[in-house]
Parts: structure tokens; sequence; C-alpha cells
């Protein structure tokens, strides 16, 4: 077997293994809100929000405000995704395959466990 085929066999049991993974635990999501609870987003890696929540007294933001704060509080989301996203690929996953995730584009974002989606609950 040369190493063009082993190097597909690494890519095919990793599909494998995380596609089992993501049956038993479902999809990764990752979810922020704004300081106020105004705007909630839940969005997938790499992808466009899937869920986005406005509290009705938001609308007194102003359209400007209230779409400046939807693309703060989606960027929070992507990034929890992407992080949670390395997690679970880190239990599955060889250890290059999680850092070609960086190398592409999708960084891992804080670590935390308790995070809650607001990156203002005190410092850093």
């Amino acid at each position: 077997m040369d190493e063009t085929e082993r190097a597909a066999r690494r890519v095919a049991d990793t599909e494998r293994q995380v596609a089992e993974h993501v049956a038993r635990t479902g999809p990764v999501l990752g979810r922020a809100s704004s300081p106020d609870g105004a705007v909630t987003v839940v969005a997938v890696p790499g992808g466009p929000p899937q869920d986005v929540r406005i509290a009705p007294g938001a609308l007194n933001m102003g359209p400007r405000a209230l779409a400046d704060e939807i693309l703060r509080v989606s960027a929070r989301a992507s990034r929890d995704a992407t992080t949670r996203m390395h997690r679970t690929l880190e239990r599955v996953a060889d250890p290059a395959a999680v850092r070609a995730l960086a190398e592409i584009g999708f960084e891992r974002g804080p670590d935390d466990d308790d995070f809650d989606g607001s990156y203002l609950r005190g410092s850093r």
C-alpha cells in the first residue's frame, strides 16, 4: 500500500469515526447571546446561523444597531461552534487532522466548559 492509499484510508477512518460520534451526540452547534439576552444565535462551524432569536425589546435598538448586534453575536456563536467541533474531533480524530482545522481557518476559540455565550462575564 503506498502513501496515497494510507492517507485515503486514514481520511476514510476519521470520517467514519466522526460520523459515528455525531450520530451518537447530535450535530455540533455553537450558541451565543448578547449581554442583555436580546439577541441569541445558534450556529454550526463555518456555516450560517441556524437560529436567530430576537427579543421584542431589541427592536428599540433601531435597524442598524440591531443588525450590528446580530452580526457580533453570530460571530461569537460561530467561534463557539468551532471550539466545540475541535473538542469533538479531539475525541475521535488523529491529532494531525485536528491541527489541519486551524490551518484551513477553523481556529479553536476559548476552551471554557462553562461558556455561556457571553464574553462579558468578567475579566479574562
